[in-house]
This record gives C-alpha cells, sequence and structure tokens, in this order.
C-alpha cells in the first residue's frame, strides 16, 4: 500500500468508524428520497470520492463504479460494485462516453490544488455520455469560513458559484445551482435524528436556515 493509501486509510478510520451506522443510515435517506430523482435505475454511474461506500452502496442504478485513493474502500462496497484505485487527477480506465451519472459529496476539497480539480473535471467530462449529469454536493466556504479548515486534508475552497463557473468552463449546462442544501458534517460527533432528516428534506424552505453545504448539477453538452 502507497505512503498516500496508508495516511487515508487513517483518516477514513478516524473521521468515519465512530458513526458508520449513523452515516450509512443517512445515506440510505438521502437516496432514496432526494438523489434518486436525478438517477435513472438503468443508469451506469459513478461515485467519485466514494468514501466508504454510502452512496453508491445505496442508490439504485444498472451498474455502478466507485472511486478513491484509499484501497480499504473496496472492502466497504457491495460486491458487484467496480472498485477503481486511482488519482481522480490522472486518465480514468473508464471508456469514454460511458457513463450517464458522476456523482461526487463533500471530495474536490480535498484534492491538492485548483490544477488537480480541473484535470477531474475534464475527466468527468469525457467519461459522461452526451446528456449525463454530473452531481456535485460539497461545503460552502461562504457560510463555513472557518470551521471549513477544522479537516486537515481541506485544501481547495468552494461556493455553489466557483463550483458552477468551473463546470461551465468544462463545457457543462449547470441546471439546478442551490447555495444552502446540507447541514456541515456528520463527523462533529452530534448526530441530528434520522427523523429530522426526512422532514429536512421535504421542507425546503428551512435549508437557507441550516444548509452550509452547496449541490450543483449540471448536465454534458
Amino acid at each position: 500500500m502507497s505512503d498516500k493509501g496508508k495516511a487515508l486509510e487513517n483518516e477514513y478510520r478516524i473521521r468515519f468508524t465512530p458513526i458508520e451506522q449513523y452515516r450509512n443510515a443517512v445515506w440510505q435517506i438521502l437516496c432514496g428520497r432526494f438523489f434518486s430523482r436525478y438517477i435513472p435505475k438503468g443508469a451506469q454511474i459513478l461515485d467519485l470520492g466514494c468514501g466508504w461506500g454510502e452512496f453508491i452502496n445505496n442508490i439504485e442504478a444498472a451498474t455502478k463504479y466507485a472511486m478513491d485513493m484509499n484501497p480499504a474502500a473496496e472492502g466497504k462496497l457491495d460486491q458487484y460494485i467496480t472498485f477503481l484505485q486511482q488519482d481522480c487527477s490522472t486518465p480514468w480506465s473508464l471508456a469514454p462516453e460511458s457513463l450517464d451519472v458522476v456523482f461526487s459529496s463533500n471530495f474536490l476539497e480535498h484534492l491538492p490544488d485548483k490544477d488537480s480539480v480541473e484535470k477531474t473535471i475534464a475527466h468527468v467530462y469525457k467519461a459522461l455520455k452526451p446528456g449525463g449529469k454530473a452531481i456535485f454536493l460539497g461545503p460552502n466556504i461562504k457560510f463555513v469560513p472557518g470551521a471549513y479548515w477544522d479537516f486537515w486534508d481541506h485544501y481547495v475552497p468552494f461556493t455553489e458559484a466557483s463550483m458552477a463557473e468551473l463546470l461551465q468552463l468544462n463545457q457543462f449546462t449547470v441546471t439546478e445551482k442551490i447555495d444552502r442544501f446540507l447541514p456541515y458534517t456528520m463527523s462533529d460527533g452530534k448526530p441530528p435524528p434520522l427523523i429530522a432528516l426526512k422532514v429536512y428534506l421535504k421542507l425546503p424552505v428551512f435549508w437557507p436556515f441550516f444548509g452550509k453545504q452547496f449541490l450543483v448539477v449540471a448536465e454534458k453538452n
């Protein structure tokens, strides 16, 4: 295992182990009650920066891929998910125009610099079919300016506007841009009850008060 892989495995273990079951339950709700609207059941989908697979394990799709640098991520994935262990800024092994959806949650801010982010977005565009969707969820630095840096491996700051502009510069058409969607983090030891999440998703009127993560959805032209 590479030094980078060992470091990621240790980070994930420290950050996720105490709330692993809760995180999975949260993503069951998010996938079933919200994100499934963007993803046809027959879709070929990639979870970019899959972590421990909470999204890709719970979303319904015909063909599933998961990409991460952490080799231990594979052991968290359902057996029918194809795991791609690699640096996402280097060329992907996936065929061009083979995916219907690329999803990524709380990942791009962990890349080392903007050049790596830009290369990754170019690979996303190449891998998607025409009309394919790119879905990005992440912390909005406008609403967590200091707390954004509480995670040692946060490097690149984002807002919903910068995320949308990056996609537009890479030939995507932005179809949805929400500055305040979900609360910031599940890693602070204060998980709210799951029923609260179900109610929250049904009532977007509350999002501007509690949301600190953006959601940007774009289509490949």
